[in-house]
């Protein structure tokens, strides 16, 4: 009975005695040396894999992605230039979630995000963390800050030296302040490079309304191609600040000064920083339109090369087509002097007007082939005009014609009417004033017989 108790604790299983396991015989619990060496092997290869283990964390560590940012104090110092930080570091530093570097890091669509305590900005070349008393200008790790970069750090520490209540500063707190050289900075950047666009296609587009060349039209295309990334480009910042402009609480929560101070304003009141962004939305929006405007103008100068050539490769297959009848005409005119010229009897070589008839009849049968051809030809040019009918065809050409002379025949006869009828009305004035003037001199004349009868009495009195 021992002896098959003692083998049948011995069999028990390796789990049994890792988690200590008693058995309904009163098994013991698990004791160190009970651990099989299959586990983690022996001691050896137990201090391998901790190396190992520690190595591994020790490269994830090298290889967790650093950024290079440059801080700015409350006062407008650099007090960091260039400095590497790791992503933990700086969500730990300044309160952010991974998901806010993200955006900073990885996305290349303009945003501004606003967060609790902070505002988070991704605009063209610039990268921007703000908040109310620290500014971090985000760089891409091992790239060499570019010279806007650099006119926008002095810009940034101009403005953020200014004080709140400083005439230079309109009023407006540190982060409002930072926002504005970052606006200030991207605005002017798009104005260089549309200029830089702008002028090259103006100039192509002026050189081909002198002249159509193959070099001109592929240099259209390759601006052409630029100015449309650029505008693409343009509207992304500008529907990014569209986008934080409807967005109210977004631009309440930009108060980040008052927030430090526990001063929260309600939804509708945040007119500085609206103003602030609607100035250069305007901007944005006018560089916009501009790129627009020249974009439907490379459009409009490509149609009008098209119908230009066009209008040439048609006249090149119209001229194509008049030679090809002229050699039919020739060809049926050379057909009968071809069969004559066959080595058969015809006795027509006999006649001395033989040659000259058959000539002349060449000649004729060539023109009536040739005209032939060029009305048909003429009938065809027209089709595109007049449809497949020509002129004889009903279109909505001639239905407009009519209508338009219908209306003109129309209006003429009522101005026709109308003149009659004030000729007749004047007519009838001027008879009953002549008719006026009459009765007025007959009466005139009779007030004057008189007149002179009572004279005449008068002085035949006198003399009686």
């Amino acid at each position: 009975m021992i002896t098959h108790r003692s083998s049948s604790s011995g069999a028990k299983k390796w789990h049994q005695k890792l988690w200590g396991t008693k058995s309904s015989k009163g098994g013991k619990p698990l004791r160190p040396d009970d651990l099989p060496s299959t586990l983690f092997g022996s001691e050896e290869g137990s201090d391998t894999y901790m190396f190992s283990l520690g190595r591994t964390i020790s490269a994830k560590a090298a290889a967790q992605p650093k950024l290079r940012c440059t801080e700015l104090d409350e006062n407008g110092n650099v007090v960091l230039a260039s400095g590497e930080f790791k992503k933990s570091e700086l969500i730990a530093k300044y309160g952010l979630l991974p998901r806010d570097l993200r955006k900073i890091d990885s996305s290349l669509l303009p945003h501004i995000l606003v967060r609790p305590s902070a505002i988070l900005i991704n605009l063209l070349h610039l990268r921007v963390l703000i908040k109310s008393n620290r500014v971090l200008v985000f760089d891409a790790y091992g790239t060499v800050d570019s010279y806007n970069q650099s006119a926008f750090i002095y810009d940034l520490e101009d403005k953020l030296r200014q004080k709140q209540n400083s005439p230079a500063a309109g009023g407006l707190p540190y982060e409002f302040r930072a926002l504005e050289a970052v606006l200030v900075s991207v605005i002017t950047s798009l104005e260089k490079e549309f200029e830089g666009v702008r002028k090259p296609v103006v100039r192509v587009l002026r050189e081909l309304e002198e002249d159509i060349d193959r070099d001109k039209l592929r240099a259209l295309l390759i601006y052409s191609k630029k100015l449309g990334t650029f505008e693409q480009k343009a509207k992304l910042v500008r529907d990014s600040i569209d986008e934080l402009l409807e967005a109210d609480d977004d631009l309440a929560a930009m108060y980040l000064t008052e927030k430090s101070h526990d001063l929260m304003r309600g939804e509708d009141d945040h007119t500085e920083v609206e103003m602030l962004l609607e100035s250069y939305h305007k901007l944005c929006d006018e560089i916009v339109q501009e790129s627009g405007n020249l974009v439907s103008n490379i459009r409009n100068t490509e149609e009008i090369v098209k119908a230009i050539l066009d209008a040439n490769r048609n006249s090149l297959m119209l001229l194509d087509l008049k030679f090809s009848i002229g050699t039919l005409g020739i060809g049926s005119g050379a057909f009968i002097a071809a069969l004559y010229g066959m080595n058969l009897k015809n006795f027509i070589e006999e006649s001395d007007f033989g040659f000259w008839g058959v000539t002349g009849w060449s000649i004729v049968f060539s023109a009536i082939v040739c005209g032939y051809g060029l009305s048909k030809l003429r009938k065809v040019q027209r089709l595109s005009m007049w449809g497949e009918g020509g002129r004889k065809g009903r279109n909505w050409r001639d239905e407009e014609f009519g209508a338009v002379n219908r209306e003109r025949g129309e209006r003429s006869r009522r101005l026709k009417e109308e003149r009659a009828e004030a000729l007749e009305e004047r007519r009838a004035e001027l008879l009953k004033q002549r008719h006026d003037l009459a009765i007025a001199a007959a009466a005139a004349a009779k007030a004057a017989q008189h007149q002179a009868f009572a004279v005449a009495s008068k002085s035949a009195k006198k003399l009686v």
